[in-house]
């Protein structure tokens, strides 16, 4: 089974463009199915896959303490392979075609208020060692509303100061521009033109953000740097860096812009996930209600 995951997540890099995050997560999913049902089925073939061969996995996964959501990713990566095979006829039938998707409580994703995040970047000292950058990290993830990654991989040549935004690449190799805030490119001013010269190595390449060895900053070093000036701030709240993304979007709709450009904006193929937000915001509009109305 394992040589057809290996054409299979082939197919998914070189005809369908899939990014490296996507085709290492089905891999893993689909690799740990094949070394489940060589151990406990003694099945190496894809042909004698069946349907209750995969619900049993999946209920054996459910038992390991596997959420939901991780489930639902399995599931769809047996789905697109094994159809996947079935188009290939490498395999006479599907059995994964009725399988159904778990279903996923909705959490209401956490957010700042626009005080918490005035606090957390006015308390970011810029004459401190990489200051600026930091800051101005800080500043364009919630400007922008980017992910770590978007963000990770930003470079000078996508951004553009006249017009006030970047080009990204997001999930699935798609990019799309972003507008960015007047504080954003205002910090980021300050850092390209006073600190970021100062990071520049023999071979540093063009990402906007380096680190102290002239390379791109990894995303997991961008998600310490909030963390730690989060912390400095004061903020009780647990900080992570989705927390200003997910802020970007509630601030927008309660300022009244459009959900269809907000989704547009963080690159949301689906407008039900950006529609998660309107919930957020009914909740704070509720809860003012709830406070000052005399006979709430």
């Amino acid at each position: 089974m394992e040589v057809l995951i290996d054409g299979f997540i082939r197919f998914l890099a070189v005809e369908r463009g899939l990014s490296e995050n996507y085709q290492l997560s089905t891999q893993r999913s689909l690799s740990e199915f094949a070394e489940w049902c060589a151990a406990k089925k003694r099945i190496t073939q894809a042909h004698n896959v069946t349907l209750p061969v995969l619900s049993e996995y999946l209920a054996d996964r459910k038992r390991g303490g596997l959420s939901a959501s991780s489930i639902k990713l399995i599931v769809v990566a047996l789905k697109i392979f094994f159809r996947f095979l079935a188009a290939k006829r490498l395999i006479e039938r599907d059995p994964a075609e009725a399988l159904a998707l778990p279903r996923i409580e909705r959490y209401l994703p956490e957010t700042l208020n626009e005080l918490q995040v005035e606090q957390f970047l006015e308390t970011i000292d810029i004459k401190a060692a990489h200051g600026l950058r930091d800051r101005a990290i800080i500043e364009l993830l919630y400007a922008s509303g980017l992910r770590i990654s978007e963000l990770a991989n930003a470079r000078l040549e996508n951004f553009t100061f006249e017009e006030r935004v970047v080009r990204v690449t997001g999930k699935g190799n798609k990019t799309r521009l972003v507008p960015v805030g007047r504080k954003a490119c205002e910090a980021l001013a300050a850092y390209l033109s006073a600190e970021r010269p100062k990071l520049v190595k023999q071979r540093t390449s063009s990402e906007i953000f380096l680190s102290e060895r002239g390379t791109k900053l990894t995303t997991a070093r961008i998600w310490q740097i909030v963390k730690k000036h989060a912390h400095r701030a004061g903020l009780e709240k647990n900080v992570y860096h989705h927390l200003l993304r997910h802020s970007f979007t509630t601030h927008l709709l309660g300022n009244g812009a459009d959900l269809r450009i907000i989704q547009e904006m963080l690159g949301h193929a689906d407008i039900s996930t950006t529609q998660v937000y309107t919930h957020v915001d009914q909740q704070r509009l509720k809860a003012v209600h709830r406070r000052f109305h005399p006979r709430a």
